[in-house]
């Protein structure tokens, strides 16, 4: 059986975090503000809640 691959954490620095406010205001999807700092979706949206920041796109 084949071992599986261990997710590594990665900490936010502080230019991933100028990048999530950012682009949480100019109103950018979830998905894309995930794609742009390589990072998951879901660690998005929890690093945002945490942080207090809208992903709304309305």
């Amino acid at each position: 059986m084949a071992k599986k691959k261990k997710a590594t954490r990665v900490l936010w620095s502080k230019d991933d975090l100028k990048t999530l406010k950012t682009m949480a205001k100019e109103k950018r999807g979830r998905d894309k503000i995930a794609k742009s700092l390589k990072r998951s979706p879901a660690a998005v949206t929890v690093k945002a809640s945490a942080l207090g920041i809208s992903l709304s796109t309305k």
